[in-house]
């Protein structure tokens, strides 16, 4: 649609915005269709009065969208607000964020234990109702939305996720589907169309997004920026698409296309939902309302239109609560009646907790590899021996590579490839898709009953950055491999190498960063990744590095720092990671050669480390020592840890990774002088 003379507005139409007048006005009624659009109104109450509380937020898309919430809670989703991690659950996504209060307004008023003060609290410190969705933190949110095109690709990862554990598991305990609603925005960002491929690449039949088409962007409207044909687009995915027009106020519109997308099993759908940012206030259409532009006298124009009291915030009429509050727990008798089918299931009941608590078997320990000292293996080969032996004792591994699978050790062998026609896969090839691997796998440990993992090199975890925050902050558990992990990957040259990584990585709140040092510390890693909670990124070595003696002790893993070769009384402690361990032993011994006295310390995880109590860490880093650290990367925060650092300020270059690693700087012998200067 062509933007008008004003620049800014499209006029549409008034006498179509009042085409519910009569509903809009007049008392409550206990007639149905009249008790609806006033809930739906009371909706829109609230999408105003929140962030006019908080003077921040969006009101215009919670306000366009209340009738399809309405629908949604009221006429489609199976839930039960009582028991709201009930597994075999619908999931819902708002994948548009910014519009958290239509959420919270849904959970308030179905009953999930959200009250009108948290509303009131919006956006507020330590409220239940921050700005934007946070999972873990709000009652009824599955996923953390905001960052635009996240939850879309969230909910591709819960959609496998199910259709994995239906075809595993069976359908009886397994049997719900997963709705998105997304708007431009999330379009418009590179990560959906890479999920979305995917997503019709694997014909996700009980995935439904609702494309909120708006035309209204923070910078005026979408056509500033945006002119895509969106329903030619996912019809190109092999997506289902169903275009409903101008029926963002019509119910009974809404609910048929909903529910025909529903039955659509063979792919995903679309439905396309053409609606007005605002409607019915005074800014309907405008970019201001996309945000928070409707104050005291906005807000009393917009409730006399709908018939809702002007001196009034927050008013929830009781026969509107106790509406929404019936819907709430319209799904226990589902949820009573899987309990039922659950007692009388004849599967693996082991299998299925262990799934659900993304850990293994009663004795899933036993089945992880082990090697010889002096062994030469490449520590991503040694993570795919233990991902391989982990397959049958932790029923919820799930994943695959970013089309480095064979490359980065996460393929998954002889349990089927993911697809329409192999719905029990649990080998995932994403294809060129990083972003969207992140978001997907975070999908998929949100939903439930998956561990998954994922792989591509080092350098390119700056494509997955959005969703390894993602991950972090809503402790979704994901196993992130990254390997070729140095500028020992060589001749493919400084694209390809990274020094920087590892530093940024762990600035991370709440993001494990773990670099084994050889193939046993790698076992031990995954020991220590399955039995933990939250997001782990697994770094490992294209090249052989060899198995050491002493660093098969899982609980010193652990502890992120341990010493793995001492002196009675140490003059000098060399800390390194990954595969600059074997160095640092190397330099060790020359230097316990020439008479010094030297402890080395194997440090794979900086942040399990600090989180040791004080007296641990005095016993493996002593203060009154001098410390040299070694790692193949830029120093940048090894000052907290160390004296001297040994590392690579600087892009690698272009040639074999042993020339590399030497020419710049990551040597035994370079670790050598260090130490004699150091100890000078």
């Amino acid at each position: 649609m062509p933007v008008d003379a004003s620049g800014w507005l499209r006029l549409w139409p008034r006498w179509k915005l009042s085409t519910n007048t009569a509903l809009e006005s007049g008392p409550i009624s206990t007639n149905s269709e009249v008790l609806e659009r006033q809930a739906i109104n009371v909706v829109r109450g609230l999408a105003m009065d929140a962030p006019h509380a908080a003077r921040s937020g969006h009101q215009g898309t919670a306000m366009a969208l209340a009738p399809l919430a309405h629908v949604l809670w009221t006429r489609i989703l199976n839930y039960d607000a009582e028991v709201p991690d009930w597994p075999d659950r619908d999931r819902f996504i708002l994948s548009a964020g910014h519009a958290s209060i239509l959420l919270y307004s849904m959970l308030h008023l179905t009953g999930y234990g959200l009250t009108r003060n948290d509303l009131r609290e919006f956006r507020q410190w330590q409220s239940a109702t921050p700005g934007h969705p946070e999972a873990g933190h709000t009652t009824g949110v599955e996923v953390t939305t905001g960052p635009l095109g996240q939850g879309i690709a969230n909910g591709v990862g819960m959609a496998i996720a199910e259709r994995n554990l239906r075809a595993r598991f069976g359908i009886d305990v397994c049997d719900h589907r997963t709705f998105v609603v997304c708007g431009d925005g999330d379009l418009a960002e590179g990560i959906s169309h890479e999920a979305c491929s995917l997503a019709g690449h694997l014909g996700l039949g009980r995935l439904v997004a609702i494309y909120d088409d708006n035309h209204v962007t923070i910078d005026g409207p979408a056509e500033l920026a945006l002119s895509d044909d969106v329903p030619s687009r996912f019809r190109s995915y092999g997506w289902h698409v169903l275009d409903l027009g101008e029926s963002a106020e019509d119910l009974e519109t809404i609910e048929t296309g909903i529910r025909e997308a529903i039955d659509v099993t063979d792919r995903p759908s679309l439905v396309v939902l053409r609606s007005h940012i605002g409607h019915p206030s005074p800014d309907v259409d405008s970019p201001a309302v996309h945000g928070y532009s409707l104050t005291d006298e906005g807000i009393a124009e917009t409730k006399r239109r709908m018939n809702l009291p002007t001196d009034e915030a927050f008013h929830v009429p009781e026969d509107v609560l106790n509406f929404y509050r019936t819907a709430g727990s319209r799904g226990s008798s589902l949820r009573i009646d899987w309990q039922a089918r659950m007692a009388a299931w004849d599967g693996s009941r082991e299998e299925w907790d262990a799934a659900w608590a993304t850990g293994g078997v009663d004795g899933w320990e036993d089945a992880l590899p082990s090697w010889e000292s002096g062994t030469p293996m490449a520590t991503r080969k040694a993570s795919n021996a233990c991902i391989q032996s982990l397959l049958d004792v932790v029923p919820g591994l799930i994943g695959g590579g970013a089309d480095l699978t064979g490359n980065t050790g996460t393929t998954i062998k002889d349990r089927g490839i993911q697809a329409d026609d192999c719905p029990e896969g649990r080998q995932i090839f994403f294809g060129v898709r990083e972003h969207a691997m992140g978001a997907i796998c975070n999908g998929l440990a949100l939903h439930g009953g998956m561990l998954p993992v994922n792989g591509t090199f080092l350098v390119f975890s700056d494509y997955m950055r959005g969703a390894v925050r993602l991950a972090a902050l809503s402790s979704a558990k994901v196993v992130f491999v990254w390997s070729h992990d140095s500028v020992g990957v060589g001749e493919d040259g400084p694209t390809h190498q990274p020094v920087e990584h590892i530093a940024s990585l762990r600035s991370i709140p709440g993001l494990r960063v773990v670099r084994p040092a050889d193939a046993n510390e790698t076992a031990a890693a995954w020991r220590h990744i399955v039995s933990s909670t939250g997001p782990t990124a697994l770094l490992l070595t294209r090249q052989d590095v060899p198995v050491l003696i002493g660093t098969g002790d899982s609980a010193a893993v652990a502890r992120g720092a341990y010493v793995l070769a001492d002196a009675d009384q140490p003059e000098l402690v060399i800390a390194a990671t990954g595969s600059e361990v074997a160095v640092a032993m190397d330099a060790a011994a020359t230097l316990v050669a020439s008479g010094r006295s030297v402890r080395v310390v194997s440090m794979p995880c900086i942040e399990d480390f600090a989180a040791q109590d004080d007296s641990y860490r005095e016993s493996v880093l002593p203060a009154n020592i001098p410390i040299i650290s070694v790692e193949a990367g830029v120093t940048f925060g090894w000052d907290r840890w160390s004296d001297r650092q040994v590392g690579i300020d600087r892009f690698g270059a272009s040639a074999p990774g042993g020339r590399v690693m030497t020419e710049l700087g990551i040597s035994p012998t370079a670790v050598v002088a260090a130490a004699e200067d150091l100890l000078a």
